[in-house]
């Protein structure tokens, strides 16, 4: 069974939590809403490479953010990628009315209240990664 290393990340700001519409470009879950995702390149430091992807989706600097908690990694299944398990590696930021700006990535992004992601169709077990960081 194939493994991908994954980053996601979450931002808050107070009460509202930041999620993004993969774009039609993307190799994968195209359309679903997200955190902040990227692969783990070699023997990268998940929390870097977190750091790299905030700044490459939404251009917030590291400056910027806080973190907040990170948890373990989970093993995570997609319906989509049979004999594939996705290790991700989960962040929870603070930032203070940051200016978003999406690169290619996302289409979409919208500050929602954490009780509000069950109305998104979302990339699997995003829930269960966000809920474990809260």
């Amino acid at each position: 069974m194939r493994s991908t290393k994954i980053v996601t990340s979450f931002i808050k700001d107070d009460d509202k939590l930041l999620i993004l519409k993969r774009s039609n470009k993307v190799k994968s879950m195209k359309g679903l809403w997200g955190g902040i995702s990227g692969m783990i390149e070699g023997n990268e430091e998940p929390l870097e490479r977190a750091k790299i992807e905030i700044f490459e989706e939404v251009n917030i600097t590291e400056d910027e953010i806080v973190l907040i908690k990170s948890i373990k990694e989970m093993q995570v299944s997609s319906h989509q990628y049979e004999n594939h398990k996705w290790l991700i590696f989960p962040f929870l930021f603070e930032s203070k009315k940051p200016k978003i700006n999406l690169n290619w990535e996302n289409s979409e992004f919208k500050w929602i209240k954490i009780n509000e992601l069950k109305n998104y169709d979302t990339v699997p077990s995003l829930d269960k990664v966000l809920f474990n960081l809260l």
